[in-house]
């Protein structure tokens, strides 16, 4: 059900404007409580709540938007997992991936000693820093050694290193780019999930409005209308 009503409201999540959205203020997964538990609170208060100025749609919205909330919490979650197992494997195989760099231009730098056009490519190569500069630094070297395989041979390399070069580019490619995903605070998934938020929470604040306006000398039933976690955070 969760998956449907996600659906159904996500044009409405999608139009909330950025200005407008809001960033949660209390786990995701208290917020959606809280709101089912206002939901049922709220039922016996409709007739009065509803003569304030309270939309009766506004009542019935409360459950779909909790689910369109709790699936939009879940997929933003598992992506930013996915990306942060993605980082932790980045930080495992990049030292793998520098230590191949390094033994591959001491190898070429010595291999190709006698030409210094191959050596200018290697220093070439060699200049720059950072993760994408590593990713483009085994590609070039797994090229420029295949290009040149009996030089590197001829000093007992092991030439297999550069495919083991040319798949770890790629591989690592792929886990930089899951690893800067994770990074971007602006990405779509914590943007609908932010929206998402932002939607049920106008609907919740409406009715808790009302409810204090409305009980405002009746303890008994303002209780149900504040947050238990903004009071004992």
């Amino acid at each position: 059900m969760s998956k449907q009503n996600y659906d159904a409201l996500l044009a409405e999540i999608e139009a909330i404007p950025e200005a407008e959205t809001k960033i949660p203020n209390m786990p995701i997964d208290k917020f959606s409580q809280e709101a089912a538990n206002l939901e049922v609170w709220s039922k016996d208060d409709v007739a009065a709540l509803t003569t304030v100025g309270v939309a009766q749609a506004t009542f019935d919205s409360i459950i779909p938007k909790i689910d369109a909330l709790r699936y939009a919490q879940s997929t933003w979650m598992k992506d930013r997992y996915s990306k942060e197992e993605a980082r932790q494997e980045w930080d495992a195989e990049s030292p793998v991936a520098l230590e191949l760099k390094n033994e591959l231009e001491h190898a070429f730098r010595f291999a190709f000693r006698q030409r210094p056009d191959l050596l200018n490519k290697v220093k070439a190569i060699e200049e720059g820093s950072g993760n994408e500069d590593l990713i483009q630094d085994l590609s070039d070297l797994s090229v420029l050694g295949k290009a040149n395989q009996p030089l590197l041979e001829a000093i007992a390399l092991d030439v297999t290193k550069l495919d083991t070069a040319a798949t770890m580019s790629s591989d690592m490619s792929a886990l930089l780019a899951a690893m800067n995903g994770e990074r971007a605070e602006n990405n779509s998934a914590k943007t609908i999930r932010d929206k998402a938020y932002t939607l049920l929470k106008k609907a919740v604040d409406e009715i808790r409005e009302a409810g204090k306006y409305v009980f405002w000398k009746n303890p008994d039933r303002l209780k149900g209308y504040y947050s238990q976690y903004r009071v004992m955070s």
